[in-house]
């Protein structure tokens, strides 16, 4: 059965008129000007678009032309665009850029896609867009989110965005070509995500056939919380005064944690907006690094702990602020943040050292009572935990004196939560931002919660909720009765 192609871009077009606007057709509409539209273009790449807008409004209030931007030395450039993605590559393309408009253009912006992508830092996508969002005229930008989607419709068979934009030129009627990209993007940032596409709410349902597509998981239902069942989160959140910039506190209500624990908060509680710090509905306790904007963790909890434990009890993994225990009346919860091994394995003693130090901890607590820890392990136990094991045997976080520890963690009778519902692979806890990692699903399950054994039957149910943004790792969850 073949894709209704009109019918959909038809719904579209009505659905994304209350999306946020990608920020290169807003200026495009703004100003049009095809040198803001390619500068903007330039900046955006792997890049959000809040931070394109600010760097883009910044860079344009000293250079709105070519020959203001000539004046503009690649230091300052940087100083400029700074935060954007690869901002000193995009300093030194933007260095070049105005010399080669010059000398083969007299200071205009080409128009043929051949002619701009002889530009500095400008390839088919970006030219493309440029010529269809600066100029108005025939072209189809296929970034990630078109690609991704046609494919999801079953529209194009493709392996790659070039392939992509070839089948597009051979089947999408023209007069859709300027106005695809911007419709996908808004649609693929807000409803159809990389990761965990809401499905549930997508005014393409009955169209759509969802061709390699796991939908999102809601979060608890309200007769599990009525039968006692409580949801509990754990997110290594890298920078808490960072994700409170990005809607944190509506992340938090969405999804309706009975406890809330964070890992690699970084920050002091003084340093937190008042939003954050006393959030609405909870009780908040910290225990921050000694050391400002490292480590550090939190936990939010809807009923107050009966007792608040502040590490382990050995002062060099204390001054970090890796431990946070709250005790309640039938179980404890130990939030942790396990040290990195770092890259040359110069803390992979210390790491192993705290291992212990944890497991004697946490086995002391489980004689009283239930005991729930979770956390950031930065470890992943076995090979199905990450996309590329045999590259990464000797590298932190996959070392055999790691896996080896988690192993007799496991042995001991503690429960890796999420195993006991899942054993599939790909299901991924943490994406490096390099190298669209986690568009591509290249990850590492690092992130769990265990359980004491003789608590089993208080597991009710375990996931991972990769569809939430704003940090290099998503929650992950476990309800607990």
């Amino acid at each position: 059965m073949s894709f209704d192609i009109d019918k959909a871009l038809q719904l579209l077009e009505q659905e994304v008129q209350n999306y946020q606007v990608p920020v290169v057709d807003l200026i495009a509409v703004q100003t049009h000007d095809p040198f803001k539209v390619l500068v903007a273009t330039i900046l955006s790449a792997r890049t959000r678009d809040e931070v394109t807008a600010q760097a883009a409004a910044r860079l344009f209030a000293k250079a709105p032309t070519p020959q203001a931007l000539a004046l503009l030395d690649e230091k300052t450039l940087q100083q400029l665009i700074f935060p954007v993605g690869f901002y000193k590559n995009k300093a030194r393309y933007l260095t070049a850029l105005p010399e080669v408009l010059e000398k083969q253009f007299s200071f205009q912006v080409p128009d043929e896609i051949e002619q701009l992508t002889s530009l500095p830092g400008v390839g088919r996508k970006t030219a493309n867009l440029v010529r269809a969002q600066g100029f108005g005229k025939p072209a189809i930008c296929v970034d990630t989110h078109v690609h991704r989607i046609m494919n999801i419709w079953g529209y194009v068979q493709t392996t790659n965005p070039l392939q992509t934009e070839m089948a597009l030129r051979e089947k999408l009627p023209e007069h859709y070509w300027i106005r695809v990209n911007s419709l996908l993007v808004a649609f693929g940032q807000g409803t159809c995500r990389p990761v965990g596409p809401h499905c549930d709410r997508c005014v393409l349902d009955t169209l759509c056939p969802r061709i390699g597509v796991t939908p999102r998981k809601l979060k608890l239902a309200k007769t599990k919380k009525q039968a006692g069942i409580k949801r509990l989160i754990s997110w290594n959140v890298n920078g808490l005064r960072a994700v409170a910039k990005n809607g944190f506190v509506d992340i938090v209500r969405d999804l309706a944690p009975d406890i809330l624990a964070l890992q690699e908060i970084k920050a002091l509680p003084e340093q937190l907006p008042e939003s954050v710090r006393e959030m609405a509905g909870f009780t908040s306790y910290f225990h921050s690094a000694q050391r400002k904007g490292y480590s550090g963790v939190a936990i939010y909890s809807r009923e107050p702990a009966k007792k608040v434990y502040h590490g382990i009890g050995e002062q060099r993994f204390d001054e970090e602020g890796r431990v946070l225990t709250l005790e309640f009346g039938d179980f404890y919860l130990v939030n942790c943040y396990f040290p990195n091994s770092r890259h040359d394995l110069s803390r992979l003693e210390l790491k192993q050292e705290f291992n212990c130090a944890v497991h004697k901890f946490v086995d002391d607590l489980a004689r009283d009572k239930s005991v729930v820890i979770c956390g950031d392990f930065n470890v992943a136990h076995t090979e199905i935990d990450l996309a590329n094991p045999a590259a990464n045997t000797k590298n932190a976080g996959f070392t055999p004196e790691e896996r080896k520890w988690l192993d007799s963690y496991i042995e001991e009778g503690w429960i890796d939560t999420f195993r006991q519902y899942n054993q599939e692979p790909g299901q991924y806890s943490w994406w490096s931002y390099r190298s669209n990692a986690r568009e591509r699903n290249i990850g590492w399950r690092i992130d769990y919660f265990f359980v004491d054994s003789a608590s089993k039957t208080r597991i009710v149910g375990a996931d991972i909720l990769a569809d939430i943004l704003g940090s290099d790792h998503c929650p992950v969850t476990l309800d607990f009765k």
